[in-house]
């Protein structure tokens, strides 16, 4: 079984629920996305492949499935690369999912609401397990990341419209939107085979630029808060630390001690102007068990805000952000 975090389901199809009660302060209400998983099925040489539909696990423990959506990845001609899952992507809040459906749209779902289909042209004709979909905390942004040997732009869209709102530059890693969405952290290559840290606009103007230090720039994925300036990275080796990086002055902010469960970490977002979420991940016989915490960056406090085990038949899934 090939698990990473990536997104999918169980044999039971539940119909989506029809209307949601409001989150529960701000995140992750009972009926909000846990994390979204693909079945693994052997092939006749007894490979592993994704099979069946997506399926979305909530976290009042409800299973239901996305049955409009592309399951296995299409090349630039819409051939089935049998060995890829298709993108999928689930916002911080766990209230929205983007993903392909099976006409070959991109769609971005609101659970318990509509399917916003973005522009047939969004997206050039190319493979989509080179594409990584990316959504805001709050959903409300889609930045849809093209890999490959050729460089290509990163599109930013609106969910609720489905217009383009911006392009990050070619050249550019985007590793993911501040907490406010309204700007994106990527990383570029750096003078003497150094990585410099970049902040953009959403519409894809370059707002800073620094060469952070080895503590920070060895250490991700780094996380940027909605100041737009500050940069978040838990460092692993030896004794935790949570680091605070200021872009703009060039300067760690802060290093502070934290208590971590022993897993590698796999996630790092700001929740809050003073908290970081993490999400990491530890594979064992049963699977792969997710512990996500919060870590005050004021105190170094780290309190557990969830903890599961991904479906046993999962070939990938991808967990929410945030």
């Amino acid at each position: 079984m090939r698990t990473t975090i990536l997104a999918a389901l169980t044999a039971a199809a539940l119909a989506w629920p029809a209307a949601l009660p409001a989150h529960a302060a701000p995140h992750h209400g009972a009926d909000s996305i846990r994390y979204a998983s693909i079945k693994s099925c052997a092939t006749r040489d007894g490979q592993a492949r994704p099979c069946g539909d997506w399926r979305l696990v909530l976290h009042s423990g409800k299973v239901t499935t996305l049955p409009d959506a592309q399951g296995v990845a299409r090349d630039a001609k819409g051939r089935e690369l049998t060995y890829f899952p298709a993108p999928i992507a689930v916002s911080g809040d766990g209230r929205k999912v983007a993903y392909f459906t099976k006409a070959n749209r991109l769609a971005v779902r609101t659970l318990g609401g509509g399917v916003r289909l973005l522009p047939a042209t969004a997206l050039p004709r190319v493979r989509q397990d080179a594409l990584l979909l990316r959504l805001s905390d709050d959903g409300a942004r889609l930045a849809v990341s093209i890999d490959g040997d050729k460089p290509r732009s990163t599109r930013v869209f609106d969910t609720a419209t489905g217009a383009r709102v911006g392009t990050v530059p070619a050249g550019r890693n985007v590793l993911g939107f501040s907490y406010d969405g309204d700007e994106l952290l990527a990383t570029a290559d750096g003078e003497d085979n150094a990585t410099d840290l970049v902040v953009h606009e959403e519409t894809g103007e370059e707002l800073l630029r620094a060469t952070p230090p080895q503590l920070v720039a060895a250490n991700g994925p780094q996380a940027l808060a909605a100041d737009g300036r500050t940069v978040a990275a838990v460092v692993q080796g030896g004794k935790p630390e949570l680091v605070t990086y200021d872009m703009e002055t060039d300067q760690v902010v802060e290093r502070r001690r934290i208590g971590l469960p022993r897993a590698p970490v796999q996630m790092v977002d700001w929740t809050g102007a003073s908290q970081v979420t993490a999400h990491l991940a530890a594979s064992g016989s049963k699977g792969t068990t997710m512990t996500i915490v919060r870590i005050d960056t004021e105190t170094g406090a780290v309190t557990v805000r969830d903890r599961y085990t991904v479906l046993k038949d999962s070939f990938v899934f991808a967990a929410c952000g945030g």
